[in-house]
C-alpha cells in the first residue's frame, strides 16, 4: 500500500527556511553529510515526489536546474509540482504540474507511485494540505542544531497527540532523527 511520506530536515525550533526560503543554515551543520548516508535508501522506496512552488523555485534556483538539467536529483521518479502559478520545467524531468486541491491530483500521484511510496518534498503547507485530507501516514524529522528567529513553519497545522505516534528515535552525526505515524482524525 502507498505511503505518503514527509520527510525533512528542520531547526529545533520548528523552521524548514529563513525568511528569504534558504537553507544555508541546513549546509551549515558539522556532519550534514553523515546524516544523509540512509537518504539513498529511503529514495529508493520512493514511487513519487510532490513539492510546492516554492521548494520547486529554490531547488531550480540552487542547483541551477535550467543551465544544468543532468543536476535533477530525482532521477525518472514522476514529480508532481502544486502551483497556481506557472513555471518552467526540467528537460528531461518527468514533472507535472497541477493545481486546486491536494485530493484532486491524489488519485494521479499515488498511480504515478506504483508499488512505492509518496514523498512530500516540502513546504510545510503542501503538507497540511495532504494532513487535512487525511491522506499524510508519516512524518520524518531531522532536527538540526540551529535556531533561527523566524522562517518558514515545518508544518502550519494543529496536529495534536492522539494523531502523531512516535515510532523511532535515531542520532545522526549532530541530527536527531524522529518518525511519527499520522493517524487520521477521529
Amino acid at each position: 500500500m502507498t505511503r505518503v511520506i514527509f520527510n525533512t530536515a528542520t531547526t529545533l525550533n520548528g523552521f524548514l527556511a529563513d525568511d528569504a526560503d534558504s537553507l544555508e543554515w541546513l549546509f551549515a551543520v558539522p556532519g550534514a553529510d553523515d546524516a544523509e548516508n540512509d537518504f539513498g535508501d529511503f529514495l529508493e522506496g520512493i514511487g513519487s515526489l510532490v513539492m510546492g512552488s516554492t521548494t520547486y523555485e529554490w531547488i531550480l534556483a540552487h542547483e541551477k536546474l535550467l543551465e544544468h538539467p543532468e543536476r535533477w536529483a530525482y532521477g525518472d521518479k514522476p514529480s508532481f509540482v502544486l502551483s497556481s502559478r506557472e513555471l518552467p520545467g526540467v528537460p528531461g524531468a518527468d514533472i507535472r504540474f497541477r493545481s486546486g486541491d491536494v485530493s484532486a491530483a491524489w488519485d494521479e500521484i499515488r498511480d504515478a507511485a506504483a508499488d512505492g511510496d509518496v514523498w512530500l518534498v516540502g513546504g510545510g503547507d503542501l503538507v497540511g494540505q495532504f494532513a487535512d485530507a487525511s491522506l499524510l501516514d508519516e512524518v520524518r524529522v531531522s532536527v538540526a542544531p540551529v535556531t533561527l528567529v523566524s522562517g518558514r513553519p515545518l508544518l502550519p497545522r494543529r496536529l495534536e497527540s492522539d494523531r502523531l505516534r512516535l515510532d523511532w528515535v535515531r542520532q545522526a552525526g549532530q541530527f536527531a532523527e524522529l518518525v511519527y505515524s499520522v493517524r487520521p482524525p477521529s
